[in-house]
């Protein structure tokens, strides 16, 4: 086994500095320093979710970028002092239909996640990235390409990600029409990737006191969504509405926004929904989710980033204000998303 440091919970608001375990480099390994790890609200439901009396320890972190610091005989695509990305998927069964066609965040027996997830050899839970080192097979990992910036693109390998699915598999480019409820970790990059893919892109936020943030995200128009009259004027206006609400809302009003044929995508808020037909039949409107990617989608994700100059808007703290991060996280006080430095656990 290797040991390396890193932060495990201690309850559900607070982390605790502690040695751990990683697995010895099976051939097809590679070993990562782990320099930056972005915090998502996906560790907050874990943390306030974990028994503290389970038997495996629970530790966050699944976005992370950093540098290789081994590799096993059989890896060929990375050298040590490679700079590389992980994100929050770290191996599928790679025979289902779903691995065999790129699309490894939906296989058949369920991906293995970066943190509490089961490996699928030795069945001992997975640990994430809030820590020093991670052990990972080579082909989840991802080359960082010249010119995105290691802290900045940590966020790409979850909320990135995640908003780059839909707007691929639903067709934006240059023409589309594209709205983005919700500016924050996700609703942010969903902005610049739209803009960036050539659609007039909105925002549609509570309060108009977003609307300088919109713009300089590079969008034209800010709707606000507590106004009816604004609301009104959008309406069968956009062809694809990216909606990253991370909190249970009334999907009608913002199917109301999208055009004929045009499709409402939940990437915030993964629970339960209501809907009535009539407000998807009358247009032929569409209601979809998604969730991460596939190792194809995310490498392609990546170089459109370097290649357009796109990076999360982000603010590092050390790890050791790991609960500061997580405190402000809850209260949604971030503009966009918090990436800890992990040199700190040296």
């Amino acid at each position: 086994m290797r040991t390396t440091t890193g932060w495990r919970a201690a309850g559900p608001t607070a982390l605790r500095r502690t040695s751990l375990d990683r697995r010895d480099l099976r051939p097809d390994d590679i070993a990562v320093r782990v320099d930056h790890c972005g915090v998502c609200h996906t560790d907050l439901h874990a943390l306030n979710a974990h028994d503290q009396h389970a038997k495996a320890p629970l530790v966050p972190g699944h976005e992370f970028t950093g540098v290789v610091t081994g590799t096993g005989p059989e890896v060929t695509a990375f050298s040590v002092g490679d700079r590389v990305a992980v994100g929050n998927i770290v191996d599928s069964c790679g025979v289902c239909a779903m691995c065999a066609a790129g699309q490894e965040n939906f296989c058949h027996s369920f991906p293995t996640l970066t943190y509490g997830g089961t490996d699928r050899q030795d069945g001992s839970t997975t640990l994430g990235g809030f820590s020093r080192e991670y052990v990972v097979r080579d082909t989840f990992a991802y080359p960082i390409p010249s010119g995105l910036d290691p802290a900045a693109a940590a966020p790409l390998m979850c909320a990135g990600i995640t908003v780059w699915e839909p707007l691929r598999s639903l067709g934006v480019g240059p023409g589309s029409r594209v709205a983005v409820a919700g500016l924050g970790g996700l609703g942010h990059l969903a902005v610049k990737m739209a803009v960036a893919l050539g659609a007039t892109t909105t925002v549609i936020s509570r309060n108009r006191d977003k609307h300088d943030d919109a713009r300089k995200l590079g969008a034209h128009d800010l709707i606000a969504s507590t106004d009816p009259r604004h609301m009104a004027t959008a309406r069968d206006a956009f062809d694809v509405v990216i909606d990253t609400i991370s909190a249970p809302h009334d999907l009608a009003p913002y199917l109301r926004l999208v055009a004929m044929d045009g499709t409402l995508s939940l990437l915030g808020y993964l629970g339960p929904v209501t809907v009535e037909a009539m407000d998807l039949l009358i247009g032929r409107k569409k209601l979809s989710s998604a969730g991460s990617g596939g190792r194809l989608a995310t490498a392609e994700m990546l170089r459109f980033c370097a290649d357009h100059g796109i990076a999360a808007d982000i603010e590092v703290l050390p790890s050791s204000q790991v609960d500061t991060a997580l405190d402000r996280l809850r209260r949604n006080d971030v503009r966009y998303r918090f990436v800890l430095d992990m040199s700190d656990l040296d």
